[in-house]
This record gives structure tokens, C-alpha cells and sequence, in this order.
């Protein structure tokens, strides 16, 4: 296949890098074979993510004898998702694949990927799959299982690995969605919110042989946290008096029943001033107000934001009549036309 690149390539393959500079020459070939082996045209996107190691003279080096090789250099080191967004912003191709640059992901899988959306037009986002994870540290593996079960099991999208990098979207997609902070983590369910229909399929899982790995213990806590954004931000980001007032409705019930009770036993002349109930009762219903309150100014922002053309609250797409259907009906109204011209 000819390499050379096209005005719109086929595929746009984006790649996080992040002190890589051993693994770049080899993954740079292992994806220009894969590509090779595969009908459509493509740009690989390598954006490195403030590396301190040499890749980014690396990339350039490559670059320099692959005119498909777009290199992207951020100022500093901004974090995956921010990397991502950076080759989001550049992709050309109606197809978007996303992998590591550290070789555990199988650059030969990606035509795999490729042909399940030329193939099956049902399909919006195929996911990769490490169903033979080559990891030897049970403290990745553990809790890998637990984070994927946690999130498909709270975002309603059920995937069995989360964290393969291994991914190819259709374009829409991909222009639907912005990544920010850690969001990575739960592109499939960003791309849910967005319309998008997954499907998940098994690919191969290498273990590292080159480089450092740049996940600790600490990022099963940022995991939680994350979540609960995305949680939140899936089912009430339109909706937030939903949240925050329903929270506020069960805070400020249980108090004002407190109150009730207490103010009817002031009634029958017991002393209520002393007794702890009295400052729980007076605690949850300010709780709950307040709740309610923050309820009300979200809705307040979401109005603002969406009258001043902010992002979309839904995305369609209409119906457009296949003009190779049409043809017929066209030319025979051409030649009506024709007839009543003579005529």
C-alpha cells in the first residue's frame, strides 16, 4: 500500500507519548506493517506529551522519511487525556484509532478494529479487549477487574476492559466529545452520552519489555473520583436540581419531622431547648435547603450555558434520501420536463 499521505486520509491513528523514546522506532514500523496490510489510507498522530527523554527528537527524526507521521509536541508534560484531545483536535480520517506508545497494546490488531466498523454500519466504537493480560503483577491485575466491574456497573456501559487503550471510533463520535482532567478512563462512557453504540472485541496484551510504566497505587483513588464525575456528569449534567435538590428533599424530610415532633412536645409543655434532636432537626433542614439552593443556581448556569451556544443537549442526524435510489425517479422527471419543453 502507498503510504504517501492523502488530503483526507481513511484513518487517523492518535498516540499518547510519554518518555518513550526505546519503543518509538519499533512502534512507528509495527503500525506503518499493520496499516500496509489493510485497504485504507491513514495518518499516524504521535503526541508527545512533554517528554523528558528524547522522543520528541525521535518523532522528528521518523517524520522526517514518513510524510504520514504527524508529530504533535506539547509545552509540557498536560497528562493522557489532554494528549488525546490534542490529537482529537487534529484528526482528519472518518476513522479514529487510539493505542499506547508502549507496546503492550498489538499495533496488527487495528485492521481487526478497522474492518468491525467497515463492516457492521450498527456499530459506532469497537473496544479492545485484553482477554490474556500478559501483566505480571496480580496488584494490576485485581484491581483492573474490580475498576471495570465498578464502572460498568455505575455508567451502564459494560465493558470487560476498561483500560485497553485499543480503541477505533467513527469521527462523529470523536468530535462529540472533549477530554479534560483524567477523562480517559471513561471515553466508552462519553461516547454513550454522545449516541455512540459499542461493541467490544478480544485483542492481544504484551507485557512491557521496554521503558517504565507510569501508573502507581495512587490512580485507584483518582479512578473513584473520576467516577463519580462521570456518574454525575451522565445522568444529571442537564439536570442538576435532580441531584442536588433530591438530596436536599431526603436531608431536609427526616428534620422536619424532628421539628414536628419536638414542637408538638413543646406543645404539651416539655422542655425541647436542651435536647441534641433540637440541633440535628435544625442542621438537616439548613442542609437540605442549601442543597436545594445549589439545585436551583446549577439550573440557573445550565440555562445560561445553553442560550449563550454552549455544547449541544443532543445530537441527530437527519434523514437524506440515497440519491443512487433516486436516480431513476430523477431522469424520469428530467425527461417529463423535456417532453413538456418540445411540446
Amino acid at each position: 500500500m502507498n503510504t504517501a499521505p492523502t488530503p483526507t486520509p481513511d484513518v487517523s491513528i492518535v498516540v499518547p507519548i510519554y518518555n518513550e523514546v526505546e519503543n518509538l522506532p519499533d512502534l512507528v514500523e509495527r503500525i506503518a506493517q499493520a496499516m500496509s496490510a489493510q485497504p485504507l489510507s491513514f495518518e499516524l498522530l504521535a503526541v508527545d506529551d512533554g517528554s523528558r527523554d528524547g522522543s520528541a527528537d525521535t518523532l522528528r527524526e521518523l517524520a522526517a522519511t514518513r510524510p504520514w507521521l504527524r508529530p504533535v509536541f506539547l509545552a509540557r508534560n498536560y497528562g493522557q487525556s489532554s494528549a488525546l484531545q490534542a490529537g482529537f483536535d487534529r484528526v482528519r480520517g472518518r476513522y479514529v484509532v487510539t493505542l499506547d506508545a508502549d507496546l503492550q497494546n498489538e499495533p496488527g490488531d487495528i485492521p481487526l478494529l478497522l474492518e468491525r466498523l467497515e463492516t457492521d454500519s450498527s456499530v459506532d466504537m469497537v473496544s479492545g479487549w485484553r482477554k490474556d493480560r500478559q501483566d505480571a503483577e496480580l496488584s494490576r491485575k485485581l484491581p483492573s477487574r474490580i475498576a471495570n466491574r465498578l464502572i460498568s456497573s455505575a455508567t451502564g456501559v459494560h465493558l470487560h476492559d476498561y483500560g485497553c487503550a485499543l480503541k477505533a471510533y467513527r469521527r462523529p463520535i470523536i468530535d462529540r466529545i472533549r477530554l479534560y482532567g483524567e477523562l480517559h478512563r471513561f471515553i466508552p462512557s462519553l461516547a454513550k452520552e454522545a449516541g455512540a453504540r459499542i461493541t467490544e472485541v478480544p485483542v492481544r496484551h504484551h507485557a512491557r519489555t521496554r521503558g517504565v510504566s507510569k501508573y502507581g497505587i495512587d490512580r485507584t483513588f483518582r479512578v473513584i473520583l473520576d467516577l463519580i464525575l462521570i456518574v454525575f456528569f451522565m445522568r444529571y449534567r442537564q439536570r442538576p436540581l435532580h441531584a442536588f435538590g433530591g438530596l436536599g428533599l431526603w436531608l431536609a424530610a427526616p428534620g422536619v419531622l424532628i421539628l414536628a415532633w419536638l414542637l408538638l412536645q413543646k406543645v404539651v409543655g416539655e422542655d425541647i431547648g436542651g435536647r441534641p434532636l433540637l440541633l440535628a432537626g435544625v442542621m438537616l433542614v439548613l442542609m437540605g435547603v442549601q442543597m436545594v439552593v445549589a439545585g436551583l443556581i446549577g439550573e440557573l448556569l445550565m440555562r445560561i450555558y445553553h442560550e449563550a451556544g454552549g455544547a449541544p443537549q443532543f445530537h441527530a442526524q437527519e434523514y437524506v434520501p440515497d440519491s443512487r435510489v433516486n436516480m431513476p425517479a430523477a431522469r424520469d422527471q428530467q425527461a417529463q420536463a423535456a417532453t413538456n419543453n418540445i411540446a
